[in-house]
């Protein structure tokens, strides 16, 4: 392991993208991918899932899961610091000429599926809120919008990744701010009488509520989701062995408590049966607050907050197929970088590019797909690598999760009741690509002469 302590020379023969991303930075591209589209447009969903305050149980548990997993980020992070963070955590883990080779093509696999059902659930999300805006924009004007925002944020990102910490750090400031004043709006005209309609609404009993927990979990792990972007880009980060762990355990519980503060705000404010049908759910609640331009303000806040959470999931992901590429696993052209600003060209240009293709899906099978495939491709496999890795050992300086491997045994745990209760057909999908996948990595080996063919 000693070829990834923080301070010593590596043999490279090919370029590398500079450490120019500080903690601000980081701690920045963590809380924009977080505080995107989120929430705004799936709060009704929740509260579709389980009526009652047993969905304030969901998002919590959603939070609690997601803090022990990002226990787990936090120390891969920290032991390997490099760009495609979980594609050198699974082949360092599991034998980078083993099994870790299966493991590092089923990411890869897997990211080429999610990293555009990711991005384009963010920019469908953009496209639906500014439809409250354009009442007569039917669905093909919001597929053009959502389309068309990836493609601009690919142009955007077209540049030296310092730039990028720079405008990512203004929008975080304005979208956090946002944020504060929609929750603060909300407790400021928040209605006991509301609030005790809500709390007194049946929740259901038995498998169902179960069933109930799981949707709303998962849709509160989708929200929570992209406390971990900091470690796509682990490589472009300053001393990432202190940043990277605190940039993610910092980031769960703000915005956590932003979120839990936002579905108060909501349900103190609007009757949760015209929550749960809304679909733009805090552009309702600030008109039945402030009138028309209450609306209108949200509106353009979270468009803002869902354009930097498109820009900066497309940031983290470009760099996956790139760092599979440089480690010669992928094709020869995505590792390569602009000779200028040292930033990865043609992966940038796909990931964008099928991220625009990815908008023609709805939201909610764009956010059951990508949670679930996740999952069972690459979160599970990376509790596992926690205990891999600490059999080899540490640098004194990486990080160590308190109470292991009690983080690891919660989020392992949870994240099979969520597939559990993700429904069949989702399930089989997901199981599907994963076979798929393997075929084809079966077929590389076999045409490479590589593990486990005999060379």
């Amino acid at each position: 392991m000693t070829g990834w302590r923080e301070g010593q020379t590596m043999v490279m023969t090919k370029p590398v993208p500079p450490r120019a991303i500080g903690f601000w930075g980081g701690l920045s591209a963590n809380v924009l991918n977080m505080i995107g589209i989120g929430p705004f447009v799936t709060i009704p969903l929740a509260l579709s899932a389980l009526a009652g305050p047993a969905v304030l149980l969901g998002w919590i548990a959603g939070a609690l899961l997601c803090l022990c997993d990002g226990l787990v980020w936090a120390e891969l992070g920290s032991t390997i610091p490099e760009s495609g963070g979980p594609y050198h955590y699974l082949r360092e883990a599991y034998g980078r000429e083993r099994a870790g080779r299966l493991f590092g093509f089923l990411y890869l696999w897997q990211t080429l599926l999610t990293a555009p059902l990711s991005i384009g659930s963010a920019a469908v999300g953009f496209a639906q809120y500014a439809g409250y805006l354009m009442p007569s924009l039917g669905d093909s004007g919001r597929i053009l919008i959502a389309a068309t925002l990836c493609l601009v944020n690919t142009a955007i990102l077209y540049r030296k990744v310092g730039d990028i910490q720079k405008l990512s750090l203004v929008v975080t400031v304005a979208v956090v701010a946002a944020a504060a004043w929609i929750v603060f709006t909300g407790i400021s005209h928040f209605d006991m009488a509301t609030a005790r309609h809500f709390l007194d609404a049946p929740s259901p009993t038995g498998k169902g509520f179960w069933l109930g927990l799981g949707a709303v979990s998962l849709i509160a792990v989708y929200d929570y989701g992209g406390y971990n972007n900091v470690c796509m880009l682990g490589g472009e980060v300053k001393q990432p062995r202190r940043t990277i762990p605190r940039a993610v355990l910092i980031s769960i519980p703000v915005v956590a408590v932003l979120y839990l503060g936002l579905n108060v705000s909501i349900l103190g404010v609007l009757p949760w049966e015209t929550a749960s049908k809304s679909t733009a759910v805090v552009a309702d609640m600030l008109q039945a607050v402030h009138g028309a331009w209450g609306g209108t303000v949200a509106v353009v806040l979270i468009l803002v907050a869902s354009w930097g959470s498109a820009l900066v999931v497309l940031l983290g992901y470009s760099r996956v197929p790139y760092a599979a590429a440089a480690d010669g696993q992928f094709f020869k052209p995505f590792a390569r970088l602009h000779p200028r600003d040292g930033f990865p060209t043609v992966s940038l240009l796909f990931v964008g590019i099928t991220s625009a293709l990815a908008c023609f899906l709805s939201l909610e099978k764009l956010i059951s797909m990508l949670m679930v495939v996740q999952i069972l491709f690459q979160y599970i496999a990376q509790c596992f690598a926690v205990v891999a890795l600490r059999r080899r050992g540490h640098a004194a300086d990486v990080f160590r999760m308190p109470l292991y491997p009690l983080p690891i045994a919660i989020s392992v745990a949870g994240w099979l009741y969520l597939v559990a209760t993700s429904g069949v057909s989702t399930m089989l999908t997901a199981v599907v690509a994963i076979t798929v996948g393997c075929i084809l990595f079966l077929w590389q080996a076999r045409r490479t002469r590589t593990w486990p063919f005999p060379t």
